[in-house]
């Protein structure tokens, strides 16, 4: 039993160590939480006491080796996206390696405690082993002397028997049977009793990670995951009701009539190209600022002149990051809460904004130098109804930055292969230059960061000020290709940077940044759209998101979105004085007047209501109407990806193919 309750201390130390890394607010753990803690291992792990020492310890050893992995991979997991790691995530598992560079920056020293068990264990081995060999050194001198030696053996085995008495299979399954009750009662209750008071309907909202880890502890809530999926991809989930399904009918019909703009903007540019890019890591705060006088993105600054730019331009983005910030802005439905869209749902059909212009005659194409297996990018882009996808293989690698091919050559060559595509077309360039860990090899590097010279934010800075650059380039070559003229560019950023150390940013903006400064801050990603004849230009402060582009493209092409099941804004809708709802996958969601930012535990309560117009709080209640539209929506498009009802929902009349 001593090795048992060595296991159990053992683990929930390592608990209480990942515990004080995630630094959450509203997320403490208290003495419940150490009981539930100390239950759940007691769980999974009481079925060792059923087997015999020898085959007990080894199966704990193993135990804690893999419980161990799980901790730490969940740590290093959420400091790169504040989540913990699920059974979607697992199975993109085979990206984890390309994340090589990232997770060595996301390494910490004091990680080590997660291994000072298997440390001590090893001393004690070593020491023991050691012990051994003395003791049969010392043994040996007898050897010569066979009445003593014998006297030493038969003495040996006395004790052997006198101590070794091996405990009955009845003994052995009356403790296991009591460890996993005990472990049961120490878990189910605590989580019982939050269930029915403060987290009442968590488990049926499922609200966040980080909410249901409050609750049940680390090992509870990869309990809940993989029962979750088997629910859900397994078993099956029911399908909605037909009133159900009516609901969803109204109120995307509703959300297609308040995008209609019937105004001149509707078809101006019919039969255009339109290249979409979206860039790495592309974040709205350094748009417009320098650092020693020089310009952090001046490409970028000298296109807004004759573009329209929008500063409140939100990812919507989840777990898929990249993957999720493409599925946003191409089917306009918003991510999962666990996972990518991608690498779960990839058979599932979707109205794509690529599927929808093929079957206006476009050509469709999708660009990145990377391997097409990535986020599952090749059968997802063939089901999205691209007619080609560019990948590693297609570039010649001459240009070294980062994880792959360098932005500039990048563009470069995509445009030679754009060449080959019959007009019109839509293109969708995916840049990887700026991807974190940010590091750029010295011959890329041309922008000074100052004071945040080496370091990973200077880092940052400096792969954008080359970003940058490579999308001047890409202006230039669409010049010369005489593709200026008749092409829609609409570039913008696809997540954040991974970077959270509020000193950071207020040594960058030389002041001290409020709690709305730095969501703000995190969430907004710049939106550029330049139209080919420049006749709308200007900065639209309206709050928009990456759900909105699908339908606004649409509506600038001429195409009526009011079929497909879009839950986006139009960006040229007639009304330009207020803004619409725009929710994050987070639950955070802002209408242009109220922020309101969640907390990690997800109780509205705790949350945070601003008004943008003084930027400091206001009265809770205020926010508490377009919280309930928020969660319907995200609730609402959930259901729509993981039952896979678009075909259920559209208009098939009108739908693509």
């Amino acid at each position: 039993m001593l090795e048992f309750i060595v296991f159990i201390l053992s683990l929930f130390y390592k608990l209480t160590v990942l515990h004080g890394n995630l630094h959450a607010r509203y997320i403490d753990m208290n003495l419940l939480d150490d009981v539930i803690a100390i239950g759940s291992v007691m769980l999974v792990s009481f079925w060792t006491l059923w087997l015999p020492r020898r085959g007990r310890i080894i199966a704990l050893i193993v135990l804690d080796v893999l419980l161990s992995l799980l901790i730490f991979a969940d740590l290093v997991y959420y400091r790169y996206f504040g989540d913990f790691i699920t059974v979607p995530v697992l199975l993109q598992a085979g990206q984890v390696g390309e994340l090589g560079g990232s997770i060595r920056e996301l390494l910490r020293l004091s990680d080590l405690r997660l291994a000072a068990d298997f440390l001590l264990v090893f001393v004690v081995w070593a020491g023991m082993k050691r012990f051994k060999g003395s003791r049969k050194h010392r043994y040996s001198n007898y050897e010569a002397v066979p009445a003593l030696r014998n006297t030493e053996t038969s003495g040996t085995a006395i004790r052997m028997s006198g101590t070794g008495r091996r405990r009955t299979p009845r003994s052995r399954l009356l403790s296991g049977i009591i460890a996993f009750v005990l472990g049961f009662v120490l878990t189910v209750g605590p989580i019982t009793f939050y269930a029915k008071t403060w987290a009442v309907g968590l488990f049926e909202g499922a609200w966040w990670n980080l909410s249901l880890y409050n609750v049940t502890g680390l090992l509870g809530f990869h309990y809940y995951d993989v029962s979750r999926y088997v629910k859900e991809n397994v078993l099956g989930k029911p399908k909605p009701s037909p009133e159900q399904l009516d609901e969803m009918k109204q109120w995307f019909a509703e959300a297609a009539q308040a995008r209609k703009g019937n105004n001149e903007t509707f078809g101006a540019y019919e039969g255009s190209n339109v290249i979409v890019v979206q860039v790495e890591a592309f974040m709205n705060f350094m748009i417009g600022k320098e650092i020693n006088g020089v310009e952090i993105t001046p490409n970028f600054n000298k296109l807004m002149e004759d573009s329209l730019y929008y500063p409140n331009y939100y990812h919507q983005t989840g777990q898929g990051r990249t993957s999720d910030a493409d599925f946003t802005s191409h089917v306009s439905l918003h991510p999962l809460p666990s996972g990518s869209v991608f690498t779960r749902f990839s058979n599932h059909t979707f109205d794509s904004l690529p599927q929808i212009l093929v079957g206006q005659g476009y050509d469709t194409a999708a660009f990145h130098a990377y391997e097409g297996s990535f986020w599952n990018r090749t059968r997802m882009y063939e089901a999205m109804g691209y007619n080609h996808f560019y990948t590693k293989k297609d570039y010649t690698l001459d240009e070294s930055v980062g994880w792959s091919l360098g932005d500039k050559s990048f563009f470069k060559q995509s445009l030679e292969l754009m060449d080959d595509q019959q007009q019109p077309f839509y293109s969708f360039l995916i840049t990887l230059s700026s991807h974190h860990p940010y590091t750029l090899p010295a011959p890329a590097k041309d922008f000074d960061s100052g004071e945040f010279s080496v370091t990973i934010f200077g880092s940052y800075l400096e792969s954008i000020h080359y970003a940058d650059a490579a999308l001047g380039q890409l202006e230039e070559g669409l010049k010369a290709r005489g593709l200026w003229e008749n092409t829609i560019l609409y570039v913008y950023g696809d997540h954040d940077n991974s970077l959270t150390d509020r000193s950071d940013y207020e040594q960058f903006f030389g002041k001290p940044l409020t709690e709305l400064d730095m969501h703000q801050i995190l969430n907004q990603v710049p939106l550029l759209i330049h139209l080919p004849d420049e006749a709308l230009t200007g900065i639209d402060k309206r709050a928009s998101g990456q759900l909105d582009m699908a339908p606004s493209l649409l509506h600038l092409l001429g195409i009526d979105s009011s079929s497909y099941p879009m839950m986006g804004n139009n960006l040229f809708t007639d009304s330009v004085d207020a803004s619409p709802l725009v929710v994050l996958r987070s639950g955070a969601f802002t209408d242009g007047k109220l922020y309101y930012i969640p907390s990690p535990d997800h109780q509205y309560d705790n949350g945070s209501c601003y008004d943008l117009s003084t930027r400091s709080k206001t009265d809770i209640e205020a926010c508490r109407l377009p919280h309930e539209e928020a969660q319907k929506r995200l609730l609402m498009s959930d259901k729509v990806v993981e039952l896979d009802l678009i075909p259920l929902l559209r208009n098939e009349a009108d739908s693509p193919n």
